[in-house]
C-alpha cells in the first residue's frame, strides 16, 4: 500500500493569513469594531472562519449573539471568496516538496478546518489542486478536525489506509487530530499558533518545508517496522 501524507492547509502548505486578516477586518469593520494587529489575529487562525472571528471577538471583550456571529461569518466569507488568493502564497518549498513525495509514490491529500469550496478554489488559483488525491473541508463530511474521523475519512478518500499515513500541521489542532487517530504527525515551526511549535507534542518538527519529505517518510518507514 502507497503511503498517505496529509496537510493541513491554512499556516501549512499556504500562508494565507494576509487575505484571511483583511476578512477578519471587514466583518469586525462592518459592525463598528476595530481589528486588532496582524500579530495578534495571526494565531486566530486554524480552526475555521467562524472561530476566528469568536476568538476576535473574545480578544475585544465583546459579546455578540449567534445571529450577529452568523451575520459577521457571511460578511467574512463574502469578502474572503472575492480575496481568496490576493496575497496568500505557498511557502517556501511547498511545490518542490509535494512533487518529491509524487515521485516517491505517496498519495497526497489536505485535511483543512477551511470550508472545502474555498480551499480548493485556493489551490487551484495556485496551481496546487492536481498534486492532491483528495482535499476534505470542513463541511466534506458531518465532522470535522480535531474529530479524527476527519483526517482518517480524507486518508482513505485518497486510497490511502490509516497505517501508512502522517498528517503535516502546524497547530495544535492538528497534533490532537493526528494522536486521536493514532497517526504520526509532523509539526512546521512558520504557521499559525499560539503555543510554541516545540511545545505541540508532534512526532517530528521541521523548520523548513525542504525537510518534510524526510520527515514524513521516516515516520511511516519507523511505523512500518515497529
Amino acid at each position: 500500500m502507497r503511503p498517505t501524507i496529509a496537510f493541513d492547509l491554512d499556516g501549512t502548505l499556504v500562508d494565507t493569513a494576509p487575505d484571511l486578516l483583511r476578512a477578519l477586518d471587514f466583518a469586525l469593520e462592518h459592525e463598528g469594531l476595530n481589528p486588532p494587529e496582524d500579530h495578534e489575529a495571526r494565531n486566530f487562525i486554524g480552526s475555521g472562519a467562524r472561530a476566528m472571528i469568536e476568538r476576535a471577538l473574545a480578544y475585544s471583550q465583546v459579546q455578540f449573539g449567534k445571529e450577529k456571529v452568523d451575520g459577521m461569518f457571511r460578511q467574512f466569507l463574502a469578502h474572503y471568496e472575492q480575496h481568496i488568493a490576493d496575497h496568500s502564497r505557498p511557502f517556501p518549498g511547498v511545490e518542490q516538496a509535494l512533487a518529491r513525495l509524487a515521485g516517491e509514490g505517496a498519495l497526497l491529500a489536505v485535511c483543512t478546518n477551511k470550508l472545502e469550496a474555498y480551499a480548493v478554489k485556493l489551490l487551484r488559483k495556485l496551481n496546487l489542486a492536481e498534486r492532491f488525491d483528495f482535499i476534505a473541508g470542513s463541511d466534506t463530511f458531518p465532522y470535522k478536525k480535531p474529530d479524527p474521523r476527519h483526517l482518517t475519512g480524507a486518508i482513505e478518500r485518497a486510497g490511502g489506509t490509516i497505517e501508512r499515513a502522517v498528517l503535516v500541521g502546524d497547530s495544535e489542532t492538528d497534533v490532537i487530530t493526528a494522536k486521536a487517530a493514532e497517526i504520526p504527525v509532523v509539526a512546521v515551526s512558520f504557521g499559525y499558533t499560539d503555543i510554541p511549535p516545540a511545545a505541540l507534542g508532534a512526532d517530528r518538527l521541521v523548520h523548513k518545508f525542504e525537510e518534510v519529505p524526510a520527515a514524513a517518510m521516516d515516520l511511516i518507514a519507523v511505523r512500518r517496522l515497529a
